[in-house]
């Protein structure tokens, strides 16, 4: 998530190219989030690049908080792939049932429809104008959906998303 996306509608006279004057420095944040067919949500915000333990302790966090064995869907991202991972889903196969969504499939991850649900929310407004004003935002935005599984179930009613409902 970054801090220089904007999302705003405006206008500008015929013939001059609208431009958004920003006072703030660029600046990023990652999450990784994971949401169910029932509307919860879970997630982390982290900095620096996703990696192998960030990953592991998601899923261990998930996996403590459902209390039965979790289905989770995955992309293809490198790090979903990783041994250590793979090691890691063996050892606790038991508890966590990993599975892959085709490749170059966003469209079947119902996270991305999540993901464009967050980037609305965070680039209504007043943009952030530093790092920890956007994780700010992004927390903010992301406890909220907490609060409203209606609207996170609704993510699943699109039909290339349905499989999963």
């Amino acid at each position: 998530m970054r801090n220089d996306s904007q999302h705003e509608r405006g206008y500008a006279p015929k013939g001059k190219t609208p431009v958004v004057r920003l006072n703030a420095n660029r600046t990023s944040t990652n999450m990784i989030s994971a949401v169910t067919n029932q509307g919860k949500v879970r997630f982390k915000i982290f900095d620096g690049s996703m990696n192998t333990d960030i990953l592991i302790d998601f899923c261990e966090r998930i996996i403590k908080s459902a209390g039965r064995k979790v289905y989770l869907i995955l992309d293809n991202l490198r790090v979903h792939h990783a041994k250590l991972f793979k090691a890691w889903q063996e050892k606790h196969r038991a508890d966590i049932a990993v599975f892959y969504l085709p490749s170059y499939s966003p469209e079947l991850n119902p996270d991305e429809y999540l993901n464009c649900d967050l980037k609305a929310g965070v680039h209504s407004g007043k943009p952030a104008r530093n790092k920890e004003k956007l994780k700010k935002k992004v927390r903010s935005h992301m406890q909220m959906l907490q609060k409203k599984p209606g609207r996170v179930r609704k993510y699943f009613i699109h039909k290339k998303i349905s499989y999963a409902a």
